[in-house]
C-alpha cells in the first residue's frame, strides 16, 4: 500500500482470483492483498463484485473505492479514499 498522489487516498495492491466458491480475503503476501471473488471475470462482473466486497469489508461507500489499474488483470491497484493505511489493515484483519 502506498499513498496516492493527492495524499487523500491509499493505493491498495490486490491480486484477485475470480470464480471462487465465495468472496474472501486470503491474506497479505509481499504487500499485495489476496482476495477470492465468486463472480466470473466477464464484462467487469468480478471488478464490480470486488469493489462491493471491499466496500463491505472496509465499511466504506463504494464511491470511496476506485479501480486505477488492472481492469482485465488479476493484479489490480485500488485507490481507497478516507482511510489511512493502518486503518485499512485493521479493518481487513478484523
Amino acid at each position: 500500500m502506498v499513498p496516492d498522489n493527492n495524499n487523500t487516498a491509499v493505493r491498495l495492491h490486490v491480486r484477485v482470483t475470480p470464480r471462487a466458491g465465495r468472496n474472501e480475503v486470503t491474506g497479505f503476501s509481499d504487500g499485495v492483498l489476496n482476495i477470492r471473488i465468486a463472480a466470473p471475470p466477464h464484462k467487469g462482473k468480478a471488478n464490480q463484485e470486488l469493489i462491493a466486497y471491499l466496500s463491505r469489508v472496509l465499511d466504506i461507500s463504494k464511491s470511496s473505492l476506485r479501480l486505477l489499474k488492472g481492469h482485465t488483470s488479476h493484479r489490480k491497484v485500488i485507490a481507497v479514499d478516507g482511510l489511512t493505511e493502518p486503518e485499512i489493515i485493521r479493518r481487513i484483519s478484523a
